[in-house]
């Protein structure tokens, strides 16, 4: 399986905005943050707003937050909202696949291949990916 680089960029961002709850975060504070291009960071960003996963303010104040809660995205919304389909073959969707002959029972495997992958990404969501909070020293 391939995983874009805007997955990757997608989700290391998300997880900075869920890192950071209280207040916005500007792309250039992820992207430096992160170690993204800022240029392909903005797009990926604009993607994501398009889906719902961030929301934005405009401002000096201004930024992005997550659009809702981090136990509410999973790997699988990411994934989806900048890259489309999981698995496609050769850039098709695999929903329509037929081969004919020996080879008639290879899209289902395909197919299951994409069922397992999507249930494996829906199963994690951004909260679950977050460093546990430090625990603090108690006084001495």
């Amino acid at each position: 399986m391939y995983i874009s680089a805007k997955a990757d960029y997608a989700t290391r961002a998300l997880l900075e905005l869920a890192r950071h709850p209280d207040r916005p975060l500007t792309c250039e504070a992820v992207a430096s943050s992160q170690e993204i291009p800022f240029r392909f960071l903005k797009s990926v960003v604009n993607e994501l707003r398009k889906a719902g996963l961030v929301r934005s303010q405009r401002g000096c104040e201004g930024g992005y937050w997550l659009g809702r809660a981090a136990a509410d995205i999973t790997l699988l919304d990411v994934v989806r909202a900048v890259d489309g389909d999981l698995i496609t073959l050769r850039g098709a969707p695999l929903a329509g696949l037929d081969y004919p002959g020996p080879a008639a029972g290879l899209p289902d495997v395909w197919r299951r291949i994409e069922a397992d992958t999507a249930a494996v990404l829906a199963g994690v969501d951004l909260a679950s990916l977050l460093p546990a909070p430090a625990v603090g020293r108690g006084a001495a």
